[in-house]
């Protein structure tokens, strides 16, 4: 295909604006979920992304426009976009080692904000240069489809008009088909594929073109078969299950004594089985405590709620210390209800409600006896399930005595941290709060109620416990729970930090885990760090 040719050929440079707008946002929308497992889903994130991609992309209009202007040669469009086919190609191969990568060197050069700096220059390394390429296809082809200034203006609206629809399909394909269906990573090679077809549909034929085809055909087969796999844990070799779905990058470990669900981190727990059926060692055992506070023992049914059901750890620990409970479980993320049947043994006919936690409680008239909030995960809390409203909500949808426990899975020390923000929002609602520390981790447990009855429940029935594992685990509770004493930190819809709050803490923790080996390595370099580690 000759130049004459492809510039007499509008069609043809529509379909080109339409496909590169397609390939911007899903490959903007991928990024979302290269970043996830090692920095979080949170506001935070999403805003380095679009601001990195907006810098690519205004760079290369300007620098697209210029260009074209000085050499109007197509050849020069099209070898752009045969480059970035090939880098976006790479992505899935060497992306998640490059975040790895600045990620180590950040984490012992950088002393606060870590999560921005380490997802900024991720951003700018993976993704800043080819977006900057399509960011030069618009203007180039307002070149090269302008016949007069008669008709400059339906021709400009067409371009924008083909660009903005290829961006819609690019939104909406990855998030509800490409990504679900076979991955993050085979999404980044499904769009690579477009634009080198693109590409090759014009080189076609042309001798000056054949070797701009054939390395783009060897580089893109070579990424296919090195970048298919959607493993970003690429050095775990063991695990039961990964994979995604519409909202989470999801692990399932196995050992020989639990299975363990991670959601959007590598190492984190959001859920576990232990397979002797008892006590998980964790903040789920705490939480049992809210039964008893909402004097469990005197009922003969107690109904619970879990807003953040996961694979139903508590769901399961009610059903088997309390054999008359009723338990309902809201979990947004039907995939991983999905997995509690496959690798959890959460049973067919347990009662799980595929919504927004906050958007449940909307829509039902139901009162509980136990209200458990666990959606929160490092600094992905949602805002909306944090504020003064949301926590209304939960004390209007608890009976009398009813008992709202929160897992706070950051416990921040500083003044003004996002576990303060949280009870003193939670305390501006409820009369009785109390909390407890999760020992062994960076938990930390709330209880609220407005029954005046809460401790004195929680003592009497604890006494009636005839399980002795689960007897000395609330003993520990009760020895632990401290009256909280409210300040003025709080949280609304209108308000609520949660992002900026969350990444404070995970500063903090970031300072204090690495001190010890950033003072070795600011004294004896890299040589002694190796040899302490």
């Amino acid at each position: 295909m000759d130049t004459s040719k492809i510039l007499s050929n509008k069609f043809y440079l529509y379909l080109t604006e339409f496909f590169a707008g397609m390939s911007v946002m899903a490959v903007e929308l991928g990024a979302s979920r290269l970043l996830a497992p090692y920095f979080s889903s949170s506001q935070i994130v999403w805003t380095i992304i679009i601001g990195t991609i907006m810098i690519a992309m205004a760079l290369g209009n300007i620098y697209g426009g210029r260009y074209a202007d000085k050499n109007p040669n197509p050849d020069k469009l099209y070898g752009r976009i045969l480059i970035a086919a090939v880098w976006i190609a790479m992505i899935p191969v060497a992306g998640k080692y490059v975040i790895l990568g600045i990620s180590a060197v950040l984490i012992f050069s950088v002393n606060s904000n870590f999560l921005i700096w380490a997802g900024f220059l991720a951003c700018m390394a993976i993704f800043v240069f080819p977006l900057f390429l399509l960011g030069t296809v618009t203007p180039s082809l307002v070149k090269y489809t302008m016949d007069s200034l008669a008709d400059s203006g339906k021709t400009v609206g067409m371009l924008n008009a083909s660009n903005t629809i290829g961006s819609i399909i690019g939104t909406f394909l990855p998030t509800f088909v490409t990504i679900p269906a076979v991955g993050t990573s085979i999404t980044f090679l499904i769009f690579a594929g477009i634009l080198l077809l693109l590409s090759l549909i014009y080189f076609a034929g042309e001798k000056r073109g054949r070797v701009k085809m054939a390395v783009g055909i060897v580089a893109f087969v070579f990424c296919c078969a090195a970048g298919y796999s959607d493993s970003f844990a690429f050095w775990e070799d063991d695990l039961a299950y990964e994979g995604e779905s519409v909202y989470n990058y999801l692990q399932v470990r196995e050992d020989e004594d639990s299975v363990i669900l991670s959601t959007n981190v590598l190492f984190g727990v959001q859920s576990i089985m232990k397979k002797d059926g008892g006590l998980t060692g964790m903040y789920y055992d705490y939480a049992l405590a809210a039964p008893f506070m909402a004097d469990a023992m005197e009922k003969e049914d107690l109904n619970v709620l879990v807003l953040g059901n996961g694979t139903g750890t508590f769901m399961t620990q009610c059903s088997n210390y309390f054999e008359d409970a009723q338990i309902t479980g809201v979990e947004i993320d039907e995939k991983i209800t999905m997995l509690a049947g496959n690798y959890f043994n959460l049973p067919k006919d347990a009662q799980v409600i595929t919504y927004d936690g906050r958007a449940y409680l909307n829509v039902i008239d139901e009162t509980y006896d136990v209200i458990m909030v666990d959606a929160y995960q490092d600094i992905t809390i949602p805002f909306q399930m944090s504020s003064v409203e949301f926590f209304t909500l939960v004390k209007e949808h608890l009976t009398e005595d009813g008992v709202m426990v929160v897992n706070m899975n950051m416990r921040g020390e500083k003044e003004g941290n996002i576990n303060q923000y949280l009870a003193d929002t939670i305390s501006a609602v409820f009369d009785e709060v109390y909390t407890a520390d999760v020992t062994g981790s960076t938990n930390r447990e709330l209880y609220a109620s407005n029954s005046g009855v809460m401790l004195k429940n929680f003592a009497s029935g604890r006494k009636q416990i005839l399980n002795d594992r689960l007897s000395e685990m609330m003993e520990r509770v009760f020895l632990g729970m401290k009256k909280y004493e409210a300040g003025n930190y709080r949280m609304t819809d209108d308000k609520a930090p949660v992002e900026v709050l969350g990444m404070q803490v995970i500063d903090d923790l970031i300072e204090g885990e690495i001190g010890y080996y950033k003072e070795i390595f600011e004294k004896e370099g890299i040589s002694g760090l190796l040899e302490q580690m």
